[in-house]
């Protein structure tokens, strides 16, 4: 039952934060995409890891360090959005699982390999003649 009840939390925690994050006027979390890809928060609501997909040039030092300044802004807007007894402290996390799987699917794409339809039309066309 716990376990229900964190996970609605933590999808309650990714809608407020969607809605939170485009307002943030620190310079170094504007130029580039942020999407809240999921929220791991601890059962006694205390912290929360957000993991947060970015999508553009950015530089990684730079952008934690401006998640670092912010992160009592979001958290106090957190509390006005949530409806609970604790606002968990917000731990941000970089993932880049998005962007290398759009590299890996890039570098697919680009090989030049041929399907099998392909070798077996060659094969029929070669016992035509």
């Amino acid at each position: 039952m716990a376990g229900n009840r964190n996970a609605r939390i933590n999808e309650e925690i990714m809608k407020c934060l969607a809605e939170i994050l485009p307002t943030v006027k620190d310079p170094r979390l504007q130029g580039c995409m942020l999407s809240v890809l999921r929220c791991e928060t601890t059962p006694d609501l205390r912290w929360c890891k957000v993991f947060i997909s970015v999508l553009g040039q950015y530089n990684e030092k730079e952008l934690k360090q401006g998640f670092k300044s912010v992160s009592g802004f979001i958290r106090r807007q957190l509390a006005q959005m949530l409806t609970v007894r604790y606002t968990p402290e917000l731990v941000f996390v970089i993932d880049d699982s998005i962007s290398y799987g759009a590299h890996i699917s890039k570098l697919l794409n680009d090989l030049d390999i041929k399907h099998d339809d392909d070798e077996s039309e060659e094969a029929e066309d070669e016992d035509l003649f």
